[in-house]
């Protein structure tokens, strides 16, 4: 039961680091997938005009 909560816990704290992260790259601008947005066929939806 507790190994249970433990597991439950770090899963739910690598979440809230990948979100927390995701927002930071969004607020600088950067795409979510990291390759560059220069040949990126989907651009236009991160980076509107």
């Amino acid at each position: 039961m507790i190994a249970t909560i433990i597991i439950s816990i770090i899963i739910l704290a690598a979440v809230v680091l990948i979100i927390a992260n995701q927002i930071k790259r969004k607020k600088k601008g950067q795409g979510s997938c990291s390759c560059g947005c220069s040949g990126c066929a989907m651009s236009d939806m991160c980076h509107k005009k």
